[in-house]
């Protein structure tokens, strides 16, 4: 159950769209929210006078937009390093959501351009959900989840579910990767249905009465991936992002996976849709 979203608002993106199309969906229909906009330091008084003022206003905007009860949104502003206060408020608040809108910046660029989302990415083991600024945000009625022998794409699986399964006319899309499978030209499927990752999901579907497509390609996981989303118009897409780094290692970026290692991250960054990533 999803019951406490957490929406971190920049000003930029379409991630209210995103919060309005979820709150149609009987899963998230009686989640509280928490609105958070942060006002990063500034050079002067008046600098920041004139921040904490617009970001008052763009809070009051969403939290009209949204048009939720009263007792259901809580509207924060915060001064601060935006990063580090989406992190901190989201373990605050004991969000079982965080919403932010990206850049979809690519590899090192991300590290450069310090962005705020891909640092949350990094260290919060929070489930996120990633909306690209260009991305055209649509009813949910489509999802496909990304699938491997791995725990959290069993949670993956399980939201996707939980997600879909009282939506109407909406459709769960199974699809499973392989790298080393050697198809013929032009094909992308190989007996989805026969394939071993795929049975279990494919047998939850069943006996849930939810309408479900399979789809095993052969290649690179990350690209193929993204070439079914956009080929299906899917309206989200759920992946698994595992917390591979050592205790040691918390308060620091993972800069393998920042530099492109993370098949999560590559799919943040291409995919054409909305992404969530479960932890």
């Amino acid at each position: 159950m999803i019951e406490k979203v957490l929406l971190a608002l920049s000003g930029t993106g379409q991630t209210r769209d995103m919060l309005k199309m979820l709150m149609d969906i009987p899963l998230f229909q009686r989640a509280n929210v928490t609105i958070l906009h942060v006002v990063p330091p500034q050079v002067t008084a008046e600098g920041m006078t004139e921040k904490l003022e617009a970001g008052g206003k763009m809070l009051a905007q969403a939290v009209q937009d949204l048009n939720l009860e009263p007792h259901r949104i809580s509207p924060i502003l915060q001064q601060g390093d935006p990063k580090d206060v989406v992190c901190r408020v989201a373990e605050e608040v004991d969000t079982d959501l965080i919403i932010m809108g990206s850049r979809g910046l690519k590899r090192i660029q991300a590290i450069l351009e310090n962005s705020v989302s891909q640092y949350v990415f990094q260290l919060s083991s929070r489930p996120m959900l990633l909306v690209n600024d260009d991305t055209y945000v649509k009813k949910i009625n489509r999802i496909m989840v990304a699938l491997d022998k791995s725990e959290s794409a069993k949670q993956s699986l399980k939201l996707a579910i939980s997600l879909i399964r009282d939506v109407k006319n909406g459709q769960l899309v199974l699809v499973h990767t392989n790298p080393d499978l050697k198809l013929k030209p032009g094909e992308i499927t190989a007996n989805p249905e026969a394939d071993p990752v795929l049975i279990p999901a494919i047998s939850e579907a069943k006996k849930l009465g939810i309408n479900y497509k399979c789809i095993a390609p052969e290649g690179k996981p990350g690209e193929r991936i993204c070439q079914v989303a956009e080929a299906l118009n899917v309206d989200l897409l759920v992946i698994g992002s595992p917390d591979r780094r050592p205790s040691i290692a918390k308060g620091l970026p993972d800069l393998d996976r920042l530099l492109g290692q993370s098949l999560s991250d590559y799919v943040r960054v291409y995919a054409n849709c909305p992404v969530l990533l479960v932890r």
